[in-house]
């Protein structure tokens, strides 16, 4: 006897069918309303098939790609990795990689239970498991090397279930951790004036690298690096994340196939309006000389100064140890650029700015524009950056016929002056007031980032994207690609090519703003002039 308090599969089938014949005839029992929505219905169903065929004849999709049936997985060959720096990206790499504090675990396990749409602990655990051991850890500063013990140790992983690891050791100098033989790859998360010296030393350990931007710290570093690097055979990765955003590969398609008409400028931007977003982090209680090697870390710095804390903590400040919004954010900037349009080093540099808000002692600027030409491609490039604006400025390419705005979406909408599109435009099948083609992979999905610098990483796809509809953290894409071309060859996304350029761009930014002029790039003597 069937129970009539449910209704059978096929009569529950039946009931969701709503075909757009019963919509129209439910609405018109209802007199002038009916007749009202009728009409809408009507002119939405029209306006969404004349989008469908002109995204048809254009050969553009915006859902991102269906979900593949994945192969059976190979069994991976474990990589030991050493991790060289242990501070906020270096912990947040850890735990990209598969391995998370205990802290951090329960904290995050509490923030679900009071929201259900925080799930950044699932998105942890949900990760594929990288089939990677950490074996060794290196920071100058003892409760930070301390934590990345204990972070590397703790046995909640992504993968299902717990198992349990092998302690990693502390190694208190870097070169006693490149010097192991149980180790195999490293990543190298420490302040950008260490990156050139340990990335060197690395690739002439035998160890293949994943460094964080920007590669280094001066121009003459970049051609050391590089060509270390290309000597060595080695895999190396540069720590742009955002090289895995679904919505930068359908940016890259949309230019390689024309679709704004010929590109002549694109705008990139940086606005951030809170302390941390300025680099002015919190200072750790307990830090103090007694915990902080202080002649270590300022060992490759051009000026040696007496014991600071700020200088420790808010290195990004000096130039002593990095190159400010230059290596910081301007780099993240140009790489996307340099992703989607492949356009190398470019032909001349002119910057300016200053220090006109953050008077605390700082000597990079907070303030910071540079402009680029690339007179071969007939095109500009133009970076704008304030620390004491959040207003949200976008990416923008602009072409003749379309401009197109790249973030963590895509939003594609066509000029009125456009060529390719004059006649749709006239005999409107194209709205002007309204995009042409949005790209939202993730629509679905509800944004839990919290602070003003997570929602500004968050627009710039530096913290996610999506994969077939699931939220994926991109420096997990990033490390798997990296490990992926350690066992099986090839090259990443970011190799030494592309580092590279980011690099020498930057530098030329840098090198302006200091010396008050406009450089230029001599592609055969291979330097900045």
């Amino acid at each position: 006897m069937k129970d009539k308090g449910k209704q059978s599969p096929d009569k529950e089938n039946i009931s969701l069918k709503l075909t757009r014949r019963d919509i129209l005839k439910g609405l018109a029992t209802v007199p002038f309303a009916g007749a009202l929505a009728i009409s809408a219905w009507e002119k939405l169903s029209s306006e969404r098939a004349r989008k469908r065929l002109i995204l048809e004849e254009l050969g553009l999709t915006e859902e991102a790609p269906p979900e593949e049936v994945a192969p059976s997985p190979k069994k991976k060959e474990l990589i030991r990795i050493g991790i060289i720096g242990f501070g906020g990206r270096g912990e947040s790499l850890v735990r990209s990689l598969g391995f998370a504090h205990p802290d951090w675990v329960k904290r995050k396990a509490k923030d679900a239970k009071k929201n259900r749409f925080d799930t950044g602990l699932q998105d942890f655990l949900n990760q594929e498991d990288l089939n990677v051991v950490i074996t060794g850890v290196c920071d100058i500063f003892d409760i930070r090397a301390e934590r990345a013990l204990a972070t590397a140790a703790n046995d909640v992983r992504p993968g299902g279930g717990k198992r349990k690891l092998p302690g990693a050791k502390r190694y208190r100098h870097y070169q006693e951790l490149l010097a192991s033989p149980d180790i195999d790859a490293v990543i190298i998360a420490t302040p950008d004036h260490w990156h050139a010296r340990m990335t060197i030393d690395a690739v002439a350990a035998g160890k293949h690298v994943y460094c964080e931007k920007c590669l280094t710290r001066t121009e003459e570093e970049a051609h050391q690096v590089y060509e270390a690097v290309k000597r060595s055979g080695l895999v190396f990765q540069l720590g742009h994340q955002n090289r895995q955003l679904e919505s930068h590969f359908k940016a890259r398609e949309i230019i390689k196939r024309g679709l704004l008409g010929p590109v002549n400028l694109v705008e990139t931007t940086t606005n951030r309006n809170s302390p941390v977003g300025a680099w002015v982090y919190p200072i750790h209680e307990e830090a103090g000389p007694h915990n902080i090697d202080w002649a270590q870390f300022q060992e490759p710095a051009p000026h040696k100064v007496p014991f600071s804390l700020e200088r420790f903590f808010r290195w990004r400040c000096w130039y002593d140890y990095g190159t400010g919004l230059s290596g910081d954010l301007l780099s993240h900037e140009y790489d996307a650029v340099n992703q989607i349009m492949d356009l190398g080093i470019p032909y001349s540099a002119v910057a300016s700015g200053g220090i006109y808000f953050y008077q605390d002692g700082r000597d990079v600027p907070d303030v910071f524009q540079v402009i680029f030409e690339y007179p071969e491609r007939n095109l500009t490039l133009v970076y704008s950056a304030t620390l004491s604006s959040g207003r949200n400025r976008g990416r923008l390419f602009m072409g003749h016929d379309a401009s197109m705005e790249v973030g963590n979406n895509l939003v594609v909408t066509v000029d009125y002056g456009s060529t390719r599109y004059k006649d749709k435009i006239k005999n409107k099948v194209i709205d002007l007031s309204l995009p042409l083609f949005t790209f939202q992979p993730g629509a679905r999905g509800i944004d839990t980032v919290t602070s003003a610098t997570e929602k500004y990483f968050a627009q710039r796809g530096l913290l996610y994207t999506y994969r077939h509809g699931r939220r994926v953290d991109t420096a997990h894409l990033h490390l798997k690609e990296w490990l992926e071309c350690i066992r099986e060859g090839g090259q990443p996304s970011c190799n030494i090519e592309r580092g590279f350029e980011e690099a020498i761009t930057c530098h030329m930014a840098t090198r302006s703003y200091l010396e008050g002029r406009k450089v230029y790039w001599d592609p055969v003597k291979r330097r900045i002039v």
